[in-house]
């Protein structure tokens, strides 16, 4: 299903528009005539450097105007003004880190930092409130592939600020009317993608002759879901209606176990990538996939990309930069 067309007139709201999945929805919200105001506040998860990298294009845009906010702190009612729909993707990423002395960082960039966007968006009335979620939320889902119904375990702390935030969503959509979409991606990848995210590392450890370290034996199953379907998916869920608060599953249409993917990059570069295996990680679910019924029906959604042509368009955007990503102890996320 194609995009339904969108006017000039519509307002979006993008939050840490200058991260990997931001920056390339706001482009695509610009291509399709939308006016965009994009948010972040560049935390160091990531180098901040990486993140302006992202913005190049979007700030020669006269339809995009860029603010630096701390979600959690700074006041709002300004940037949603005028808006009609807010995707807000900001969040601190990361399973491990979340873990210890860390939770407080994710307490507030995940949870305070969305109750706080809502807050501003009822006092604005927006009329679509679209949210970041994640396969997180599930954990160990006792069921393959696994549906919007089926009971959230998550097996980290930043899992469960993810539930949080759904829950956070639904008070809003109950008490406002607040029409709020929650998106539950699975592993995301394509350019741009963070460069502590498996794809990244594995490409620029076969880029560099270098070995990866993977948690496990690397059969555990992922699901991995293209940038471009991703923005898809995110897209359409602003055209939903009525005033009850949904959850998608936004997957790549079919999960593979993480030493076939490692053999598919090493295939695409000319050489095996050099893997060392260490211990599962705690946080790591096992597997994840995603039931696709629910978004199909209602969103139209259907994954374009398949992960061959995905990993190959990841590595030529790697392979054309000078220097790329700099290279962390190569340590994958299962």
């Amino acid at each position: 299903m194609a995009l339904r067309e969108v006017t000039t007139n519509k307002r979006a709201l993008v939050t840490g528009c200058a991260g990997f999945l931001g920056s390339h929805l706001s482009e695509t919200l610009i291509d399709q005539g939308w006016t965009v105001t994009g948010i972040d506040c560049f935390t160091d998860y990531y180098s901040p450097v990486i993140k302006r990298g992202n913005l190049l294009r979007l700030m020669d845009e006269p339809r995009f105007t860029f603010h630096e906010v701390d979600l959690s702190i700074d006041p709002l009612d300004d940037v949603v003004d005028g808006i009609d729909k807010v995707f807000h993707l900001a969040a601190q990423a990361g399973v491990r880190g979340s873990f210890g002395t860390g939770f407080e960082t994710y307490v507030r960039n995940n949870i305070t930092a969305s109750q706080r966007l809502l807050e501003a968006a009822v006092r604005r009335d927006v009329s679509s409130f679209v949210y970041a979620s994640s396969s997180s939320v599930y954990g160990d889902a006792a069921v393959a592939p696994t549906d919007e119904g089926v009971a959230r375990h998550p097996v980290s702390p930043y899992g469960m600020t993810k539930v949080a935030t759904e829950e956070l969503a639904g008070v809003y959509s109950r008490t406002h009317g607040m029409p709020t979409v929650g998106l539950r991606y699975f592993t995301a990848y394509g350019p741009r993608q963070r460069p502590d995210m498996a794809f990244s590392k594995f490409i620029t450890a076969g880029l560099l002759g270098r070995p990866i370290t993977v948690n496990g034996d690397g059969r555990q199953m992922r699901d991995f879901t293209y940038v471009s379907d991703v923005v898809e998916a995110t897209i359409a869920a602003a055209h939903v209606g009525g005033q009850e608060a949904t959850v998608y599953n936004v997957g790549g249409g079919s999960s593979v176990a993480l030493i076939d993917v490692i053999d598919f990059i090493g295939s695409v570069l000319g050489r095996p990538l050099i893997v060392e295996h260490v211990q599962r990680q705690i946080g790591d679910a096992r597997n994840t996939a995603a039931d696709l019924t629910r978004a199909a029906a209602d969103l139209g959604y259907r994954p374009k990309v398949d992960l061959e042509a995905g990993i190959t368009a990841h590595i030529e955007w790697l392979a054309e930069r000078a220097e790329p990503m700099e290279l962390r102890p190569v340590v994958a996320a299962g």
